[in-house]
Order: structure tokens, then sequence, then C-alpha cells
């Protein structure tokens, strides 16, 4: 049975957790850079999941020690006045992300004559219908490319908010979470967007994701969770093996496509990013798990110097991603201009310090905020004296 004393106990983070976030934000930015060569080397063409995957379920593993640890300590309201907060911020910032990155869009295709960028990054309704546009990107109804991932993460931690009164019901919660992932999935229901289509990413899908890794976080703050497999050479086989097909299958859609059976190439064509395909889903536990199990929280890859930078972004997630988009299409600019390794080199270094200082400046501005106040001091009459 769980120690209430041991659930009202901050939990430290986990430096695992901060870093292998900070490198989906890195790989975030260089995914969203058409033309970046440092994007063959990215999660995506090993396994058949990526950065968006790993955020998103990263995201679940926080949420544990953030919200549901204030939760068992000052009760439900407070934690889920908590989280309202932070969706409330996440709004803010998703639109001012939009208004900025359609600024910027738009100013280099009018400058550069490039019309194209509106329609590639669909920004054109900005064009055609700006005030129509804008009153359906404050509805979320309205998603340009690559500005997709905060609504999902909005969405996702609204159901947070009800969800919390059954963190003490692990298996009701899971049980419900993976009810809602195969209905959505076999109904082929999502949310509408605007105009024509749905959402890239299912929030009604993804949202499994989000509460498996919610359980993983509970497991290692050592509340009511669903019992978690322990290390075995059984598991650990199964998930290289998982991890080997997913990267056999990668390789052969990126390079031997044409030369795939039908039956593989339409398999592969099937295994959607928008509503979480279970391999998918079974890649990026796979990986998890191995991770969770051979890297040490106080491992020495943990407390590299190489690590740290990685781990410093994962701590300011939201300023860092946003910045990454931002930057992200400044790169596209400058590798389109100039080609070559050397522009390569010097905007992948350029865009990897940016994030970094925006993480250092953001951790220097929670150190501010939290610091104690002093309580200013009362002048002497006049005529005292000092004691």
């Amino acid at each position: 049975m769980t120690d209430a004393t041991q659930l009202r106990t901050p939990v430290p983070r986990d430096p695992r957790a901060d870093i292998c976030r900070g490198l989906a934000l890195w790989m975030i930015m260089v995914n969203h850079t058409p033309g970046n060569a440092a994007g063959d080397w990215t999660l995506r063409n090993f396994a058949l999941a990526d950065a968006t995957e790993a955020f998103v379920l990263l995201a679940g593993y926080a949420a544990a020690f953030a919200y549901a640890g204030k939760a068992d300590r000052q009760g439900w309201l407070p934690a889920a006045a908590s989280v309202a907060q932070r969706v409330g911020k996440l709004y803010v910032a998703h639109i001012f992300l939009l208004v900025v990155f359609a600024a910027q869009v738009g100013f280099s295709a009018a400058a550069l004559d490039r019309a194209a960028f509106l329609d590639e990054l669909a920004l054109d309704p900005f064009a055609e219908q700006p005030y129509r546009a804008l009153l359906e990107a404050l509805l979320l109804r309205f998603q340009p490319h690559f500005l997709d991932i905060l609504p999902l993460y909005i969405v996702i931690l609204a159901l947070f908010i009800p969800v919390l009164l059954l963190r003490g019901w692990p298996w009701l919660l899971l049980g419900l979470s993976v009810v809602l992932w195969v209905g959505v999935r076999a109904a082929g229901y999502n949310l509408p967007r605007w105009e024509e289509g749905t959402w890239f990413f299912n929030p009604l899908a993804w949202q499994l994701l989000f509460f498996i890794g919610f359980m993983l976080g509970q497991s290692v703050r050592g509340a009511p969770t669903v019992g978690l497999p322990p290390r075995s050479p059984w598991l650990t086989a199964a998930a290289l093996l998982v991890l080997g097909a997913s990267l056999a299958a990668m390789v052969g859609y990126n390079h031997f496509y044409s030369h795939l059976p039908v039956w593989a190439a339409e398999w592969l064509s099937r295994v959607d990013k928008q509503s979480l395909h279970p391999w998918r889903l079974a890649s990026i536990l796979a990986l998890a798990y191995l991770i969770g199990q051979f890297v040490g929280r106080d491992g020495a890859l943990v407390r590299s110097r190489l690590a740290r930078p990685f781990q410093k972004m994962g701590q300011h997630s939201l300023p860092v991603f946003c910045v990454g988009i931002l930057l992200s299409f400044l790169a596209r600019l400058a590798i389109e201009a100039w080609d070559g390794w050397e522009v390569q080199l010097v905007v992948n270094v350029a865009c990897f310090m940016a994030l970094l200082g925006v993480a250092v400046v953001s951790e220097w501005n929670r150190t501010v905020e939290r610091a104690p106040r002093q309580a200013p001091t009362s002048p002497l009459p006049a005529g005292a004296e000092k004691a």
C-alpha cells in the first residue's frame, strides 16, 4: 500500500525526462526545416515514431509530478487550477506564436516574391480572409503547418483536469483512455478544422500516450498506478525486436519504397500519425522501456556535459519550442539561399545555441521570480540615530 506521507513529499525532477524532452524539441526544430541535413539523423528516420510521440509521452510523465503530486498534497481543486493556468499559458503562447509566424512567413513571401511559402505552410487564408482566419485561429480550428502541436497539448491538458479525480483508480483511468483511443480509431472520428479536413494530431487518440506517460510518472512517484513490467530479458528482447522491425520499415520506406512488395507498401501507408497508429505507439513505448531500464537517473550519461544543454532545454520546453518554430523558418531561408555543408553547419550550430540561450534566460528569469523578496526598510525619522 502506498504511504500517504510519501505522496505528499515532492519528488525531484527526473533528469532523463528533461534530457529526452530537450532532444525532442531539438528534433522538432530540425524536422521543421526543409533541406536540413541534420533531419536525416532524427528519430523519425529510425523508428515508426518521432519527436512528437516523445514529447507527448514525456508531457504525461511530467504531469504526474507537477499536478498529481500537487493534488495529493493540496487537493484536487488547487491542482486543477494549476492545470487550467497552464492551459491558459499554452493558449496564449500558441496565439502569439501563430501571429509572429504568420508575419514572419508573410513578410518573407512578399520580400522574396515566394508566394508558395503561404500555400506550403497553409497560411494563405490570412491573405484571403484575414478576419475569419484570425477568429478560427482563436477557436483552434485554423492550424497552419508546424503549429498543430500546441493545440494538441492544450486539449489533452484540458481533458486531464477531470481525469485527475481518477488518479487513485489507475486501471479505470487507463481503461477509459484505451477505449477512447480504440473508439475514435474505429469510428474514424477527429476534431474538425476550418474549411476542410480534421486536426493533424487527433487529441482524442493521442491522449492515450499522454496518460501512459502519466502512469509511468505515477510509478516513479510511488503513487497508485498500473503495474509496470519489471526488467527482464524477454521484455528487452521484445522491445529490441519492435525497434528493429520499426527501423527496417523506415529504411525500406525511405530508400527502397519502389521495390517493396505491394502489401508492405500499403501497410506502411496505413501507419498513420494522425490517430496514433498502434505500431507508432509500440515503437515509442519500446524505446521508453529501454531508456528507463538501462539509463540510470544518476548514470554517467545523464551527468555528462553532452546531456546538460538538452536537459536545460527540456526544463523550459514552452519558450524553447516557440523559438524553435520561428528559427526553423529562418534556417530554411538560409539553407535555400546558400547551399553547402558549411551553411548547414553554421545554421544548425546557431539554432542550437539560440535554443540553449532561450533556456538559460528562462532559467534565470525563473530564479529571479522565485527568489524571496525582502521587505523595504522604513526610513528613519529625522534626527534619529541608527542603533
